[in-house]
C-alpha cells in the first residue's frame, strides 16, 4: 500500500472522527491517539504530494510538511503544555524573553518575521512582550522560520539544566508512517552547545531531509545495532554496528534501511 493510500485507508479507519480533527490536535486541541492517528495520515498523505510536486508548489507544500512535523514534537512532548502553564507566567516571560534574543540575533524586524513565518506582526509583538501565552501552532510557525528543532527552543527558555536526566524523564518522540522513534537522552539546554539522542528506525524506512536547521550542524552517529545507509552531500555510507560516521550539515540528508534489518544507533549533535 503506497502512502496515498494508506491515508485514505486511515481517514477511513477514523471516520467517525471530524476532517477537521487533525488540525485541531496539531493547533493544541486535546491530546487524542484517535486524532493524532488522522493527523499521522494526513501526514503521511502530504509527504507524498511535496515529493510529485515542483517549483513554488513544491516549496509550500514542503513548508506546511515541516511545520506539520514540528507540530507533532510539541503535541508528544509537550501534550499538556498549555494547560500546564504557572499561573505566574514566567515559562511565558523566558519564552518571550528568548523570542526577542532570536529575532535580534539575526537582525530582523518584527515585519521581516511576520513575512517568514505567517505569525501576524501583531501576535509577534504580544508574544514578545508576554502579554499572551504561545500557542503550539505559533511557536510550530516561529520554529520553522528560525530553523531551530521544537526541542531546543522549549529548553532555551530553561534557566538552567539538570545534571542528571533519568530514563524515565527523557522525552520519546515516534513518527509513526516513517517508522522513526528518538529518545532524547541529553536534552538541548541554553547552556549546553549539544545534545545526545537515541534512535530507531524500522526495517525498509527510508528518511530524508531537504536542508539542515543550521548550517554547519555537527554530527557523531554510533551504530548500535541492525544495519543503516546515510547520504550525506551526496555520498553514501553503509554502517555496519560499532561504526561511527562524523560529518557537518550544510544540505539534505537520507537514512535508508534494507528491507530485513532496522537500525539502532545514538547520535550526538552539537
Amino acid at each position: 500500500m503506497d502512502d496515498v493510500a494508506a491515508g485514505v485507508a486511515g481517514s477511513r479507519r477514523w471516520g467517525a472522527l471530524p476532517c477537521t480533527a487533525w488540525r485541531r490536535f496539531l493547533d493544541g486541541g486535546p491530546y487524542d491517539k484517535r486524532a493524532r492517528r488522522c493527523a499521522v495520515d494526513q501526514t503521511r498523505s502530504l509527504r507524498v504530494q511535496v515529493r510529485a510536486a515542483s517549483g513554488e508548489r513544491r516549496a509550500e507544500l514542503q513548508s506546511t510538511f515541516l511545520f506539520q512535523l514540528t507540530n507533532f514534537h510539541i503535541r508528544d512532548n509537550f501534550p499538556n503544555m498549555e494547560q500546564t502553564l504557572p499561573d505566574d507566567n514566567a515559562i511565558d516571560r523566558r519564552i518571550a524573553q528568548r523570542l526577542r534574543a532570536l529575532r535580534a540575533e539575526r537582525n530582523w524586524s518584527l515585519d521581516d518575521l511576520a513575512r517568514l513565518s505567517g505569525v501576524s506582526r501583531a501576535t509577534l509583538s504580544r508574544l514578545e512582550n508576554a502579554a499572551v501565552s504561545p500557542t503550539a501552532s505559533v511557536l510550530g510557525k516561529l520554529c520553522v522560520a528560525y530553523g531551530l528543532p521544537m526541542s531546543r527552543l522549549m529548553h532555551m527558555v530553561e534557566e538552567d539544566f539538570a545534571p542528571l536526566v533519568p530514563r524515565a524523564a527523557q522525552a520519546l518522540w515516534s513518527d509513526d508512517a516513517a517508522g522513526f522513534r528518538r529518545r532524547s537522552v541529553s536534552p538541548p539546554a541554553q547552556a549546553l552547545a549539544g545534545e545526545a539522542l537515541e534512535c530507531e528506525l524500522e526495517p525498509g524506512a527510508h528518511i530524508t531531509y531537504d536542508e539542515s536547521p543550521r548550517p554547519g550542524l555537527e554530527h557523531h552517529l554510533i551504530l548500535l545495532e541492525g544495519q543503516l545507509r546515510i547520504t550525506v552531500d551526496g555520498q553514501s555510507h553503509d554502517l555496519q554496528p560499532g561504526d561511527c560516521l562524523r560529518y557537518r550539515l550544510f544540505g539534505p540528508s537520507a537514512f535508508e534501511t534494507p528491507a530485513h534489518s532496522g537500525a539502532h544507533y545514538f547520535l550526538f549533535i552539537v
